[in-house]
């Protein structure tokens, strides 16, 4: 294995990883190889015998491991996006050895030990310092002998479980798909999408992450609705089995590092700090998203004709859409053309924001010809990072849509931000790719995550861009989504995919003022995911779910969220933000960082909008520090107070 690519820095520009050279038999001789030399330096590290200072304890484990870091984040960045069976293979595989692997590291007790002695006058060093050892007590550090391994074998049995369900759930959207042979039953389809769908004589309609299913609001064949609804919540049963076991081995963990729950433990390390934070937040939400939805329920069963059921809400709230605001989202797409939303949209507002230009980067390659790389500068020319997107679904790509890091910036190591962005837009089979309205806001909103990496600006890569609390790193991302409506923005990438033609103005007039339409269904589907994830998650140690069908039904009740035309965002059984995605106990963080969110909006339109001087400060104040100071103080120091949830109330209409 002398070639193997992970051995060595990549020498492609930016350390992109170089991903035509790699193959599947490197991965696990290079986890291997990056393991033992991790071990070796933190080993030397612990056992040294100069005194214990900030450089050659925490800067040296955060040199540590390089191997392991190329390795790692190839591997998962491939799992997510461009599977095989052997890869899911090697991912069961080294799973609990990376696990394994963390915990050797973390319940080191001399490299505890010389960490509880360092001490640094300098004000980053010291905020690295206080997160170092906050990561080693949550991690066990301080636990007896006994405990310890017990913790080693919950955390290893619970990196198993994470890995079956999100292999399981991957396997079940295309297992589970919406299969019919006749075309007229996806009657309401465009006639685009519907050659789309056939594959082998038959037309399949894969299942998105989500309970809503696109497909819901379009299809006019009731019986099709339901079918495609009850493969959506039904998908992956055996997941429910895995949920259970995982939150009470969660909470058996909690219970042995001192907190009285897994939600506990979770908001600890967060900026909620508290239970009771999450709660008082959650609780002026819930009656007034309950009282706007069952309104909203009132009007679709009164144009239905009948009282609705959940495959119908979708489906009649863009009648009532179109009855109330004249406004039909089909008449959106021909003016939302992939390449020109991030051309003349994504990039244009980064540009007049920030100053940031945007190169495609041909001779740079990814792992699958729908990706593509570009390069990006600074205003003076100065080179800032790389770019990669990667659009669109596919069988071997885990649902949704995310944001994650190819290199970190560091100026310990002197690299700059390779920043990668996932969606789940289907691939047309011939024509222009043209995007929904929720699809044009999800591309600006995973671009809002890229651009906290790409302008992060940290010593040290473990505060590296979006190495923030859970709660706090939707914020940025949220923010960004304003600009896909801006005027400015809007008008310049809105533009018939065939004429060129703007959108019309009284288009743009309608979307604007139907915006608060059915904030009471979305409110409700996202807060009743919410909340069963701190049901699962607020399970007392010891105690066990025998039926985790009955419980999600009666946590739903319980919480005053359950209503029956509107199931929760994600069921438990596909609920990958919570059982495999690192979101446990935290999917309450979109609603959170949507107050700090809503507070940036009004301070944008405050001061002048799209404006550099705008984009300046919130570039130099927020983005650039990542994770190397307090979040809500760096919010204070970009917005000037402490923030308040008002905003959000009057954007969601629940004021």
């Amino acid at each position: 294995m002398a070639g193997n690519p992970f051995f060595t820095a990549s020498n492609l520009p930016y350390e992109l990883p170089p991903f035509a050279d790699v193959r599947e038999e490197h991965y696990l001789p290079a986890f291997k190889r990056g393991m033992a030399e991790q071990l070796a330096e933190v080993g030397a590290i612990a056992d040294s015998s100069e005194t214990p200072t900030f450089d050659n304890t925490i800067a040296a484990l955060e040199r540590s491991g390089r191997i392991l870091d190329r390795t790692a984040t190839v591997f998962f960045t491939i799992a997510a996006s461009n599977t095989s069976d052997g890869v899911m293979e090697i991912e069961k595989a080294i799973s609990p050895q990376l696990t394994r692997h963390g915990d050797a590291i973390r319940l080191n007790r001399a490299l505890w030990a010389r960490i509880k002695q360092v001490t640094t006058e300098d004000p980053e060093e010291a905020w690295l310092l206080e997160k170092y050892r906050e990561d080693f007590i949550r991690a066990g550090a301080d636990l007896s002998e006994p405990d310890q391994d017990r913790l080693r074998q919950l955390n290893e049995e619970l990196s198993k479980l994470s890995t079956e369900f999100a292999q399981t759930l991957l396997k079940a959207s295309t297992e589970s798909a919406l299969v019919v042979a006749d075309p007229k039953e996806l009657d309401g389809f465009d006639q685009a999408k519907i050659e789309s769908l056939l594959k082998d004589g038959e037309y399949v309609l894969p299942l998105l992450n989500f309970t809503a299913q696109p497909g819901l609001a379009q299809l006019t064949d009731r019986d099709v609705r339901r079918r495609l609804y009850e493969l959506s919540v039904g998908r992956a049963p055996g997941n429910f089995g895995l949920a259970a076991t995982m939150a009470g081995l969660r909470a058996e963990r909690a219970a042995l590092l001192g907190f009285p729950s897994h939600a506990a433990y979770v908001v600890a390390d967060q900026t909620a700090k508290t239970v009771e934070a999450v709660e008082e937040m959650l609780g002026q939400l819930v009656a007034p998203a309950v009282r706007n939805a069952r309104k909203e329920a009132e009007a679709l069963s009164e144009q239905a004709g009948f009282d609705i059921e959940p495959w119908d809400w979708s489906y009649y709230s863009e009648k009532v859409r179109q009855a109330r605001y004249d406004f039909d989202a089909d008449e959106m797409r021909p003016y939302f053309e992939l390449d020109r939303v991030y051309r003349d949209g994504i990039y244009f507002a980064a540009e007049k924001l920030y100053g940031l230009t945007f190169a495609e980067r041909p001779d740079l390659g990814g792992y699958h010809s729908d990706v593509t790389v570009y390069e990006v500068s600074n205003e003076d020319g100065s080179r800032l990072g790389l770019f990669v997107l990667d659009p669109y679904a596919r069988a071997t790509k885990r649902g949704g849509a995310w944001m994650n890091n190819l290199v970190d910036q560091s100026f310990l190591f002197g690299q700059l931000p390779v920043v990668i962005n996932n969606l789940n837009v289907t691939k047309p089979a011939s024509g222009p790719t043209l995007l929904t309205y929720d699809e044009v806001n999800t591309a600006f909103h995973e671009f809002g995550h890229a651009l906290h990496g790409l302008f992060s600006q940290v010593r040290f890569p473990r505060v590296s861009g979006t190495h923030v609390p859970r709660d706090f790193v939707e914020y940025p991302s949220q923010v960004n989504e304003m600009w896909a409506t801006w005027p400015e923005v809007l008008a310049n990438y809105a533009r018939h995919h065939e004429t060129g033609e703007p959108m019309p103005a009284e288009l743009v007039e309608k979307l604007t003022a139907a915006e608060k339409f059915n904030q009471g269904f979305k409110t409700v589907e996202y807060l009743a995911a919410t909340l069963l994830d701190w049901a699962w998650h607020k399970l007392a140690p010891g105690e066990t779910v025998a039926d985790a069908e009955a419980f999600e039904s009666a946590a739903l009740e319980a919480a005053q969220i359950a209503m029956p035309q509107v199931g929760p965002r994600y069921r438990t059984n596909y609920f990958a933000h919570i059982f495999s995605g690192g979101y446990s106990a935290g999917y309450y963080s979109y609603i959170w960082s949507e107050v700090l969110d809503a507070e940036s909006v009004e301070w944008f339109k405050e001061n002048g909008g799209l404006t550099r001087a705008n984009g300046d400060h919130f570039r130099r104040e927020l983005l650039s520090r990542g994770g190397s100071l307090d979040p809500l103080t760096a919010f204070r120091n970009f917005r000037g107070r402490e923030p308040s949830i008002q905003p959000l109330l009057v954007r969601r209409g629940l004021d």
